[in-house]
């Protein structure tokens, strides 16, 4: 996943909202979201090369995501999949803050990374290429990831950040069909924003818009993730090809506590 906004706490009726696209090489083999065969109270991805998932929610109020830290110089070559770190908390029932304190011993092992982990009473931040690796607590507001450390204001971050914001969250309930046309932000930035990551410049301009369209790597999937207050919560996917085609959208309304999710 390359980029995400949340609102944790930011809103009466809505206390979690998610909106992410998932960037990734068209090749590599996923599965799209639902509940799990044997875990149906958790919906979710899976990466079938890894065998992680790179964003999902429990029908207790848990949820997790992560993103790639863009650093190509300093890549190891056999470090663990970094999808298992959301796996193993969606599975589990550690607090987020434990959970998250937990990995600080082991965080130096993976590839760069940006981890959000929460439930109904908290959510936090662990980032491995932070200065110190700390537990950074989520305070009620809206916050954007990308492939840098926690509120880099990367040109696609303060794009996608500023319009959702905007967004009358009060009509998520009617129509998520405004939530995903925002997601699908081609907007390439200017060359003088575009951030220095060690890339190419043609492959920093393809990497600085919200959504990505090539022939190799490029957005994968859109997701909306909302956990209302009444417990009546939404999580919602739609697939892209190569030339960012919708290929297939899968919604599954569940409620809080409340067992299995039933695709709509």
């Amino acid at each position: 996943m390359c980029i995400a906004y949340l609102a944790i706490g930011a809103h009466k009726d809505w206390p979690v909202f998610i909106a992410a696209n998932r960037d990734e090489f068209h090749q590599r083999p996923c599965q799209p979201a639902a509940p799990w065969p044997d875990r149906p109270d958790i919906i979710a991805g899976i990466d079938v090369q890894g065998g992680g998932t790179w964003l999902g929610v429990t029908t207790a109020g848990r949820y997790a995501l992560i993103t790639n830290y863009r650093d190509p110089g300093k890549v190891l070559a056999d470090a663990p999949t970094r999808g298992d770190l959301v796996r193993r908390f969606l599975e589990g029932g550690t607090p987020p803050s434990e959970y998250a304190r937990s990995l600080s011993a082991t965080a130096g092992d993976y590839n760069g990374f940006n981890l959000i982990v929460g439930d109904l009473s908290e959510a936090v931040y662990l980032g491995n290429r932070s200065p110190d690796s700390a537990v950074v607590s989520l305070e009620p507001g809206t916050y954007i990831l990308s492939n840098h450390l926690l509120d880099t204001p990367w040109p696609k971050a303060e794009r996608l950040k500023q319009a959702l914001d905007a967004y009358p969250i009060e009509h998520l309930s009617e129509s998520l069909t405004d939530v995903f046309h925002i997601l699908k932000d081609g907007t390439v930035a200017d060359d003088a924003a575009l951030p220095s990551t060690g890339l190419t410049l043609e492959r920093e301009r393809l990497l600085s818009s919200p959504f990505i369209v090539s022939p190799d790597y490029g957005t994968r999937c859109s997701t909306i993730v909302a956990l209302r207050a009444d417990g009546h919560s939404i999580f919602s996917e739609v697939s892209f090809d190569t030339l960012g085609k919708a290929i297939e959208r899968h919604d599954w309304p569940f409620c809080l506590s409340a067992g299995i999710a039933m695709d709509a």
